[in-house]
Protein backbone atom coordinates (compact mmCIF):
# COMPACT_ATOMS: atom_id res chain seq x y z
CA UNK A 1 0.00 0.00 0.00
CA UNK A 2 2.69 2.37 0.99
CA UNK A 3 4.80 1.52 -2.12
CA UNK A 4 0.83 2.02 -4.66
CA UNK A 5 0.86 5.54 -2.71
CA UNK A 6 4.35 6.63 -3.12
CA UNK A 7 4.07 5.92 -6.95
CA UNK A 8 0.63 7.66 -7.43
CA UNK A 9 1.28 10.38 -5.05
CA UNK A 10 -0.37 12.99 -6.65
CA UNK A 11 -3.28 11.36 -7.44
CA UNK A 12 -3.94 10.09 -4.17
CA UNK A 13 -3.81 13.81 -3.17
CA UNK A 14 -5.87 15.13 -4.88
CA UNK A 15 -8.70 12.89 -4.63
CA UNK A 16 -8.11 13.54 -1.05
CA UNK A 17 -8.94 17.18 -1.63
CA UNK A 18 -11.90 16.99 -4.17
CA UNK A 19 -13.49 15.19 -1.41
CA UNK A 20 -12.73 17.24 1.18
CA UNK A 21 -13.92 19.97 -0.99
CA UNK A 22 -16.59 18.42 -1.76
CA UNK A 23 -18.15 17.65 1.50
CA UNK A 24 -17.22 21.72 2.79
CA UNK A 25 -19.28 22.63 -0.56
CA UNK A 26 -21.87 20.34 0.24
CA UNK A 27 -22.67 21.82 3.53
CA UNK A 28 -22.04 24.87 2.37
CA UNK A 29 -24.68 24.78 -0.83
CA UNK A 30 -27.66 23.57 -1.04
CA UNK A 31 -27.09 22.87 -5.14
CA UNK A 32 -23.77 21.51 -5.09
CA UNK A 33 -24.36 17.76 -3.83
CA UNK A 34 -27.39 17.02 -6.50
CA UNK A 35 -26.98 14.83 -9.33
CA UNK A 36 -27.86 17.95 -11.77
CA UNK A 37 -24.79 20.19 -10.74
CA UNK A 38 -22.65 16.80 -10.89
CA UNK A 39 -23.27 16.53 -14.54
CA UNK A 40 -23.25 19.89 -15.34
CA UNK A 41 -19.61 19.89 -14.16
CA UNK A 42 -19.26 17.09 -16.18
CA UNK A 43 -20.72 18.50 -19.06
CA UNK A 44 -18.98 22.09 -18.71
CA UNK A 45 -15.88 19.98 -18.05
CA UNK A 46 -15.51 18.19 -21.19
CA UNK A 47 -13.59 20.74 -23.48
CA UNK A 48 -10.83 21.51 -20.74
CA UNK A 49 -10.52 17.76 -20.08
CA UNK A 50 -9.58 16.89 -24.44
CA UNK A 51 -7.49 20.25 -24.16
CA UNK A 52 -6.07 18.61 -21.06
CA UNK A 53 -4.95 15.34 -22.38
CA UNK A 54 -3.27 17.14 -25.71
CA UNK A 55 -1.00 19.67 -23.47
CA UNK A 56 -0.10 16.86 -21.33
CA UNK A 57 1.96 14.92 -23.66
CA UNK A 58 3.64 17.98 -24.88
CA UNK A 59 4.39 18.43 -21.44
CA UNK A 60 5.62 14.77 -20.95
CA UNK A 61 7.97 15.83 -24.03
CA UNK A 62 10.03 18.58 -22.61
CA UNK A 63 7.75 21.16 -24.34
CA UNK A 64 5.25 23.59 -23.44
CA UNK A 65 2.45 24.91 -25.46
CA UNK A 66 0.08 28.04 -24.26
CA UNK A 67 -1.16 28.67 -27.99
CA UNK A 68 -3.89 25.69 -28.12
CA UNK A 69 -6.79 27.52 -26.89
CA UNK A 70 -6.86 29.79 -29.99
CA UNK A 71 -5.44 27.32 -32.59
CA UNK A 72 -9.10 25.67 -31.52
CA UNK A 73 -11.02 28.79 -31.81
CA UNK A 74 -9.23 28.81 -35.51
CA UNK A 75 -9.98 25.29 -36.18
CA UNK A 76 -13.70 26.26 -35.00
CA UNK A 77 -13.78 28.45 -37.97
CA UNK A 78 -12.09 26.90 -40.36
CA UNK A 79 -14.62 24.07 -40.10
CA UNK A 80 -17.71 25.70 -40.26
CA UNK A 81 -16.41 27.74 -43.44
CA UNK A 82 -15.34 24.03 -45.03
CA UNK A 83 -18.74 22.12 -44.08
CA UNK A 84 -20.43 25.01 -45.53
CA UNK A 85 -18.79 24.59 -48.71
CA UNK A 86 -19.28 20.82 -48.79
CA UNK A 87 -23.11 21.31 -48.05
CA UNK A 88 -22.99 20.75 -44.28
CA UNK A 89 -21.14 17.42 -44.09
CA UNK A 90 -21.74 15.27 -40.65
CA UNK A 91 -20.06 14.00 -37.54
CA UNK A 92 -17.26 12.06 -39.70
CA UNK A 93 -16.30 14.92 -41.77
CA UNK A 94 -16.45 17.41 -39.22
CA UNK A 95 -14.25 15.57 -36.89
CA UNK A 96 -11.80 14.85 -40.33
CA UNK A 97 -11.70 18.29 -40.80
CA UNK A 98 -11.67 19.50 -37.40
CA UNK A 99 -8.45 17.32 -36.07
CA UNK A 100 -6.80 17.71 -39.33
CA UNK A 101 -6.65 21.38 -39.10
CA UNK A 102 -5.64 21.00 -35.81
CA UNK A 103 -2.86 18.58 -36.25
CA UNK A 104 -1.37 21.18 -38.95
CA UNK A 105 -1.72 24.21 -36.33
CA UNK A 106 0.31 22.08 -33.88
CA UNK A 107 2.70 20.72 -37.01
CA UNK A 108 3.33 24.40 -37.49
CA UNK A 109 4.65 24.88 -33.57
CA UNK A 110 6.78 21.51 -33.81
CA UNK A 111 8.30 22.69 -37.09
CA UNK A 112 9.47 26.32 -35.73
CA UNK A 113 10.28 24.45 -32.21
CA UNK A 114 12.69 21.87 -34.29
CA UNK A 115 14.34 23.61 -37.22
CA UNK A 116 15.21 26.63 -35.40
CA UNK A 117 15.93 25.76 -32.08
CA UNK A 118 13.90 28.12 -30.66
CA UNK A 119 12.54 27.47 -26.76
CA UNK A 120 8.55 25.81 -27.32
CA UNK A 121 6.85 28.40 -24.81
CA UNK A 122 8.61 31.76 -27.18
CA UNK A 123 7.38 29.59 -30.15
CA UNK A 124 3.97 28.89 -28.83
CA UNK A 125 3.60 33.03 -27.12
CA UNK A 126 3.98 34.04 -31.11
CA UNK A 127 2.08 31.56 -32.86
CA UNK A 128 -1.26 32.52 -29.98
CA UNK A 129 -0.47 36.15 -31.03
CA UNK A 130 -0.10 35.06 -34.88
CA UNK A 131 -3.48 32.85 -34.39
CA UNK A 132 -5.17 35.05 -33.13
CA UNK A 133 -4.28 38.14 -34.65
CA UNK A 134 -5.48 36.35 -38.22
CA UNK A 135 -8.87 34.66 -36.57
CA UNK A 136 -9.77 38.36 -35.81
CA UNK A 137 -8.28 40.23 -38.79
CA UNK A 138 -10.37 37.77 -41.38
CA UNK A 139 -13.73 37.41 -39.00
CA UNK A 140 -13.60 40.73 -37.72
CA UNK A 141 -14.95 39.20 -34.54
CA UNK A 142 -18.53 38.33 -36.03
CA UNK A 143 -19.90 35.05 -34.74
CA UNK A 144 -21.00 32.60 -36.85
CA UNK A 145 -24.50 31.31 -35.87
CA UNK A 146 -25.43 29.25 -39.57
CA UNK A 147 -24.41 25.83 -38.54
CA UNK A 148 -24.92 22.11 -39.63
CA UNK A 149 -28.25 21.08 -37.89
CA UNK A 150 -26.08 17.71 -36.92
CA UNK A 151 -23.54 20.40 -35.30
CA UNK A 152 -26.13 21.88 -33.36
CA UNK A 153 -28.55 19.29 -32.24
CA UNK A 154 -28.31 18.97 -28.48
CA UNK A 155 -26.94 14.79 -28.30
CA UNK A 156 -28.14 13.44 -25.46
CA UNK A 157 -26.44 10.18 -24.18
CA UNK A 158 -28.22 10.03 -20.83
CA UNK A 159 -31.10 12.25 -19.03
CA UNK A 160 -32.82 11.92 -15.64
CA UNK A 161 -35.72 13.52 -14.34
CA UNK A 162 -34.80 15.19 -11.02
CA UNK A 163 -37.57 16.00 -7.82
CA UNK A 164 -37.72 19.73 -8.66
CA UNK A 165 -38.81 18.88 -12.45
CA UNK A 166 -35.67 19.86 -13.80
CA UNK A 167 -33.07 17.44 -15.91
CA UNK A 168 -29.78 15.99 -15.50
CA UNK A 169 -27.79 15.48 -18.56
CA UNK A 170 -24.84 13.72 -20.35
CA UNK A 171 -23.93 15.11 -23.48
CA UNK A 172 -21.91 14.31 -26.11
CA UNK A 173 -19.06 15.95 -25.36
CA UNK A 174 -18.37 13.94 -22.33
CA UNK A 175 -18.66 10.73 -24.35
CA UNK A 176 -15.91 12.14 -26.78
CA UNK A 177 -14.24 13.73 -23.71
CA UNK A 178 -13.69 9.85 -22.12
CA UNK A 179 -12.70 8.71 -25.55
CA UNK A 180 -9.78 11.34 -25.88
CA UNK A 181 -8.76 10.62 -22.16
CA UNK A 182 -8.80 6.72 -23.22
CA UNK A 183 -6.99 7.35 -26.32
CA UNK A 184 -3.60 9.33 -24.49
CA UNK A 185 -3.89 7.24 -21.90
CA UNK A 186 -2.83 4.39 -24.54
CA UNK A 187 -0.65 5.91 -26.43
CA UNK A 188 1.55 7.26 -23.77
CA UNK A 189 1.83 4.40 -21.67
CA UNK A 190 0.68 1.49 -23.79
CA UNK A 191 2.90 2.28 -27.07
CA UNK A 192 6.95 2.14 -27.69
CA UNK A 193 6.12 5.92 -28.99
CA UNK A 194 4.52 7.05 -25.52
CA UNK A 195 7.35 5.29 -23.53
CA UNK A 196 10.41 7.37 -25.94
CA UNK A 197 7.93 10.45 -25.10
CA UNK A 198 8.53 10.35 -21.77
CA UNK A 199 12.49 9.24 -21.67
CA UNK A 200 12.80 12.55 -24.70
CA UNK A 201 11.39 14.91 -21.96
CA UNK A 202 13.51 13.41 -19.13
CA UNK A 203 16.26 13.57 -20.99
CA UNK A 204 16.52 14.78 -24.53
CA UNK A 205 20.40 14.27 -24.67
CA UNK A 206 20.01 10.51 -23.64
CA UNK A 207 17.11 9.92 -25.79
CA UNK A 208 18.96 11.59 -28.81
CA UNK A 209 21.96 9.37 -28.11
CA UNK A 210 19.94 6.44 -27.91
CA UNK A 211 18.85 6.56 -30.97
CA UNK A 212 15.43 8.24 -30.31
CA UNK A 213 14.69 11.36 -33.76
CA UNK A 214 14.13 14.31 -31.50
CA UNK A 215 12.30 15.95 -34.48
CA UNK A 216 9.84 13.19 -34.79
CA UNK A 217 8.92 13.31 -30.77
CA UNK A 218 8.34 17.40 -31.65
CA UNK A 219 5.94 16.52 -33.96
CA UNK A 220 4.33 13.98 -32.24
CA UNK A 221 3.44 15.50 -29.31
CA UNK A 222 2.33 19.05 -30.46
CA UNK A 223 0.55 17.41 -32.97
CA UNK A 224 -1.51 15.25 -30.62
CA UNK A 225 -2.46 18.39 -28.87
CA UNK A 226 -2.92 20.06 -32.39
CA UNK A 227 -5.85 16.91 -32.48
CA UNK A 228 -7.16 17.50 -29.52
CA UNK A 229 -7.32 21.07 -29.55
CA UNK A 230 -9.68 20.02 -32.62
CA UNK A 231 -11.84 17.94 -31.21
CA UNK A 232 -12.52 20.48 -27.94
CA UNK A 233 -13.02 22.96 -30.74
CA UNK A 234 -16.01 21.21 -32.90
CA UNK A 235 -17.24 20.03 -29.35
CA UNK A 236 -17.25 23.69 -28.13
CA UNK A 237 -18.88 24.70 -31.06
CA UNK A 238 -21.50 22.11 -30.59
CA UNK A 239 -22.16 22.56 -27.27
CA UNK A 240 -22.48 26.37 -27.21
CA UNK A 241 -24.47 26.14 -30.73
CA UNK A 242 -22.71 28.91 -32.62
CA UNK A 243 -18.52 29.51 -33.48
CA UNK A 244 -17.65 32.79 -31.28
CA UNK A 245 -13.78 33.94 -32.15
CA UNK A 246 -12.67 34.42 -28.48
CA UNK A 247 -14.75 31.99 -26.93
CA UNK A 248 -11.77 29.84 -26.00
CA UNK A 249 -9.71 32.57 -25.89
CA UNK A 250 -7.75 32.76 -21.71
CA UNK A 251 -8.72 28.88 -21.35
CA UNK A 252 -4.31 28.04 -21.73
CA UNK A 253 -3.66 29.01 -18.35
CA UNK A 254 -6.40 27.60 -16.33
CA UNK A 255 -5.64 24.03 -18.80
CA UNK A 256 -2.20 24.53 -17.90
CA UNK A 257 -2.91 25.03 -14.28
CA UNK A 258 -4.90 21.60 -14.03
CA UNK A 259 -2.65 19.84 -15.97
CA UNK A 260 0.44 20.95 -13.42
CA UNK A 261 -1.42 20.51 -10.66
CA UNK A 262 -2.60 17.06 -11.75
CA UNK A 263 1.73 16.23 -11.59
CA UNK A 264 2.87 16.61 -15.00
CA UNK A 265 6.50 18.59 -14.68
CA UNK A 266 7.30 21.66 -16.05
CA UNK A 267 10.50 20.19 -17.32
CA UNK A 268 9.36 16.99 -18.68
CA UNK A 269 9.32 13.11 -18.67
CA UNK A 270 6.25 13.29 -15.89
CA UNK A 271 2.57 13.09 -15.86
CA UNK A 272 -0.61 10.87 -15.76
CA UNK A 273 -3.54 11.06 -17.55
CA UNK A 274 -5.51 9.85 -14.46
CA UNK A 275 -4.06 13.57 -12.26
CA UNK A 276 -4.22 15.45 -15.71
CA UNK A 277 -7.95 14.81 -14.97
CA UNK A 278 -7.90 15.18 -11.37
CA UNK A 279 -6.76 18.32 -11.71
CA UNK A 280 -9.23 19.59 -14.23
CA UNK A 281 -11.85 18.67 -12.10
CA UNK A 282 -10.81 20.33 -8.60
CA UNK A 283 -9.82 23.43 -10.94
CA UNK A 284 -13.97 23.03 -12.13
CA UNK A 285 -15.09 22.50 -8.99
CA UNK A 286 -13.44 25.42 -7.45
CA UNK A 287 -15.02 27.55 -9.91
CA UNK A 288 -18.17 26.19 -9.85
CA UNK A 289 -18.16 26.26 -5.45
CA UNK A 290 -17.41 29.66 -5.68
CA UNK A 291 -20.09 30.39 -8.34
CA UNK A 292 -22.77 29.03 -6.08
CA UNK A 293 -21.20 30.26 -2.72
CA UNK A 294 -22.06 33.95 -4.64
CA UNK A 295 -18.36 34.44 -4.75
CA UNK A 296 -16.80 36.90 -7.27
CA UNK A 297 -15.41 35.60 -10.70
CA UNK A 298 -12.17 37.53 -10.14
CA UNK A 299 -11.36 35.53 -7.50
CA UNK A 300 -11.27 32.16 -9.22
CA UNK A 301 -8.17 34.22 -11.79
CA UNK A 302 -6.41 34.85 -7.98
CA UNK A 303 -7.13 31.40 -7.34
CA UNK A 304 -6.01 29.45 -10.70
CA UNK A 305 -2.47 32.17 -10.33
CA UNK A 306 -1.75 30.29 -6.61
CA UNK A 307 -2.64 26.91 -8.02
CA UNK A 308 -0.02 27.14 -10.55
CA UNK A 309 2.82 28.75 -8.19
CA UNK A 310 1.52 25.85 -5.60
CA UNK A 311 1.40 22.93 -7.92
CA UNK A 312 5.11 24.30 -9.70
CA UNK A 313 7.09 24.97 -5.81
CA UNK A 314 5.83 20.94 -4.93
CA UNK A 315 6.79 19.54 -8.02
CA UNK A 316 10.36 20.49 -7.45
CA UNK A 317 10.34 19.47 -4.03
CA UNK A 318 10.73 15.32 -2.64
CA UNK A 319 7.44 14.03 -1.49
CA UNK A 320 9.79 12.58 1.46
CA UNK A 321 10.30 16.14 2.50
CA UNK A 322 6.63 17.35 2.81
CA UNK A 323 5.21 14.14 3.93
CA UNK A 324 8.53 13.01 6.37
CA UNK A 325 6.61 9.84 7.44
CA UNK A 326 7.02 8.54 3.91
CA UNK A 327 10.95 9.54 3.68
CA UNK A 328 12.83 5.75 3.89
CA UNK A 329 13.40 5.31 7.66
CA UNK A 330 17.51 5.44 8.26
CA UNK A 331 18.90 2.91 10.82
CA UNK A 332 20.37 4.01 14.38
CA UNK A 333 23.85 3.86 15.14
CA UNK A 334 23.32 0.89 17.26
CA UNK A 335 21.19 -0.76 14.41
CA UNK A 336 24.05 -0.11 12.01
CA UNK A 337 26.45 -1.50 13.97
CA UNK A 338 25.09 -4.80 14.91
CA UNK A 339 24.09 -5.24 11.26
CA UNK A 340 28.01 -4.68 10.76
CA UNK A 341 28.55 -7.33 13.07
CA UNK A 342 25.81 -9.89 11.79
CA UNK A 343 27.80 -9.96 8.32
Amino acid sequence: MRKLFLSHTTEFVLIGVIVAMSVFLGFATDRFLTLGNAFDLLNISAVNIIFAVGLLVVLIAGGIDISFAVAASVVQYVTALALERIGGGGWVSGLLIAGSAGIFLGAINAFLIHRFRIISIVVTIATFNIYFGLLMFFTKGVSIYNLPDWLTTRVIVYEREMADGSWAEITLPVVVMAICVLATWLFISRTTTGRQLYAFGDNPEGARRFGINIGAMQFIAFGWLGLMAGIAGLMQAHYAQEVVPNALYGRELDVLAAVVLGGARLGGGKGSVLGCVLGVLLVSITQNGLNLMGVSPFAFKMIVGAIILAAITLSSARIEKLVPILAPRKPADGEAAARGESR
